[in-house]
């Protein structure tokens, strides 16, 4: 049986449990500018009394150029991570996109993440599986909330029950997703956390025919209608500056906007919670 609740360092998400927030930028820019992230972050949360984990990709691989700014890479990259958790003591969460990355990603971070691209491919969730450490498994953008049964059923075959599903919206084509929140209560009922990607959801892939774009504004509103749907976490990508970030710039949700945001979703989660 799957775990419906699953712990993420110190931390747990789940079923009956306050709201998580899993946040930072899309990707790392740099040490400096993620620790910045970090620490603001960390405090923002803390204020909402929402716990918290740090979130940036070391290498965005599924960026729509060739020419799109990716990351440091798996070696520096894990190092900033793991600097941010001693720094901080927070857990920190990245995505991985080739077995060969597992076993070094399972000894830097808390939990690790299967981008929705690549949540059918077999040998990477094993191979994640295999590290130990609890998985985020994003729904992709062409699957029903239903078809990840199977997906989080080949983590289990690995020996890893501590899985979190994560829905980032449903792609009809002609750069739009479209996110239903019946997703969020259908994922559960498979016996899992279910996450919120509020950022994600907003974008228009390829929108900009070498980039993303996105309506940033909207991320706010789907963000509060999941956590009423229901939703154990919010998974939020954010930035100081998003217009001049090297990736998402069209979805990232500025730092400013995060901590109004946050004591709203915490508001609602706190009145599911009384629920009998």
């Amino acid at each position: 049986m799957p775990d419906r609740i699953v712990p993420i360092g110190p931390l747990r998400i789940g079923e009956g449990l306050p709201l998580i927030l899993i946040a930072g930028p899309c990707v790392i820019e740099s040490r400096d500018l993620c620790m910045r992230i970090a620490e603001r972050a960390r405090d923002i949360s803390r204020r909402a009394g929402l716990p918290y984990v740090f979130k940036a990709s070391y290498d965005k691989a599924n960026r729509t150029s060739i020419n799109s700014f990716r990351g440091p890479g798996l070696d520096e990259g894990l190092r900033i991570l793991e600097d941010i958790r001693k720094a901080f003591g927070m857990p920190v969460l990245s995505d991985v996109h080739r077995p060969e990355e597992c076993p070094a990603a399972g000894q830097a971070l808390d939990i690790l993440q299967i981008p929705a691209f690549l949540c059918r491919q077999t040998d990477l969730v094993v191979a994640a599986a295999r590290t130990g450490r609890p998985l985020n498994i994003k729904k992709a953008q062409f699957m029903a909330p239903d078809d990840m049964g199977p997906v989080a059923a080949k983590a289990a075959s690995a020996g890893c029950r501590q899985v979190t599903l994560t829905d980032r919206g449903t792609s009809f084509g002609y750069h739009r997703l479209i996110s239903d929140m019946r997703a969020i209560p259908r994922m559960q009922a498979l016996g899992y956390p279910v996450v919120f990607d509020a950022t994600h959801s907003v974008q228009e892939p390829g929108g900009k025919g070498d980039r993303s774009g996105g309506e940033r504004d909207m991320a706010a509103t789907l963000a509060l209608s999941a956590v009423a749907a229901g939703a154990d976490g919010l998974f939020i990508e954010t930035h100081p500056d998003p217009e001049k970030a090297l990736s998402d710039a069209a979805t990232m949700m500025p730092l400013d906007r995060l901590e109004p945001l946050l004591l709203k979703a915490r508001a609602i989660r706190e009145i599911i919670l009384r629920q009998p």
